[in-house]
């Protein structure tokens, strides 16, 4: 199996900014596309950004020129760097990797656990 281990939310006032890191262990063989999503209260989950597997990026309308995607292979890890922050960016963030594990042949997906961030005076 694989594991996804978030960390980086919080607390943030208004026009502050938030790193929030994404980390996978188990029996990993490759990982494809990395993606951030949130959903908020009463709210849908919806894609923040994605990354693909050549550093390939596409970002929410709502997000473009505030948050930045990375990825780090060697660490399985990815990032999200949000600046900028507005209080309707107050939501659960959620990551998640479609992995493809040792000796097996399909793609999988996997979910992080979830980090709450709040943007708030």
């Amino acid at each position: 199996q694989v594991q996804l281990v978030e960390s980086g939310g919080g607390l943030v006032q208004p026009g502050g900014s938030l790193r929030l890191s994404c980390a996978a262990s188990g029996s990993i063989f490759s990982i494809n596309v990395m993606g951030w999503y949130r959903q908020a209260p009463g709210k849908e989950r919806e894609l923040v950004a994605k990354i693909s597997s050549g550093s390939s990026t596409n970002y929410a309308d709502s997000v473009k020129g505030r948050f930045t995607i990375s990825r780090d292979n060697a660490k399985n890890t990815m990032y999200l760097q949000m600046n900028s922050l507005r209080p309707e960016d107050t939501a659960v963030y959620y990551c998640n990797f479609v992995v493809r594990r040792y000796l097996v042949g399909r793609l999988e997906d996997y979910w992080g656990q979830g980090t709450q961030v709040t943007v708030s005076s």
